[in-house]
């Protein structure tokens, strides 16, 4: 009998199975991973200070020469164009006195036939008056003879003609004396050039015609 409470004692103190089946399970603790979202920060190469500002120094030296040499070029522009405006500021006042210089020419031409005279001496008095005057105004004759050579840059050609005299291509004589201002020309010289005999048979031709 003693025996038979013995073992109902140790039964009733074994746990029941599925007595603690709906308890609450405690979950075992979790390591947390966090994904690391953030790129690596790319490190910037490092300028050095020094090498900095030798840049930056060479940078204004530039800079400052480009500057000086602008500067150097608008004084010698402005040298320039103020030497022009003294050389040329009568330029067109001198070419409204060359009609008149074409004029006193062809009456002095006249006033040659008669070279003792009082007038001949009173307008060669006034020609050499003109030429002083021309002279300091900076104004040469363009030069132009029968016989020189024939030149495009100061010479107008008005005709040809056949000359045995003069080499063709030559002047054969001036119409009208030709002038330049320093070196600029005020007006080329008008002159008759000699033919070449196919050019003088061809003007032959076409006249007849």
């Amino acid at each position: 009998m003693q025996k038979a409470n013995e073992e109902s004692t140790q039964t009733t103190d074994e746990p029941i199975a599925g007595e603690n089946d709906n308890a609450p399970v405690e979950d075992a603790p979790q390591e947390e991973v966090t994904e690391s979202t953030d790129a690596p920060e790319e490190t910037e190469e490092e300028i050095d200070p020094w090498e900095a500002l030798e840049m930056e120094v060479a940078k204004w030296k530039d800079q400052a020469i480009r500057t000086a040499a602008e500067l150097d070029n608008y004084r010698k522009r402005m040298a320039r164009e103020k030497l022009d405006a003294v050389r040329y500021g009568n330029q067109s006042l001198l070419e409204e006195i060359l009609p008149v210089l074409d004029n006193f020419d062809m009456g002095m031409q006249a006033a040659a036939q008669e070279e003792g005279s009082m007038l001949y001496m009173g307008m060669n008095m006034v020609q050499k008056q003109l030429g002083e005057f021309l002279s300091s105004q900076n104004v040469e004759e363009i030069p132009a003879t029968a016989g020189g050579e024939f030149d495009p840059n100061l010479h107008e050609a008005l005709s040809q003609e056949p000359s045995d005299e003069v080499e063709a291509g030559n002047i054969v004589r001036v119409m009208r004396k030709g002038y330049r201002i320093g070196e600029r020309l005020l007006r080329p010289a008008n002159v008759v050039v000699a033919a070449s005999e196919g050019e003088s048979t061809e003007s032959e031709t076409s006249e007849s015609e």
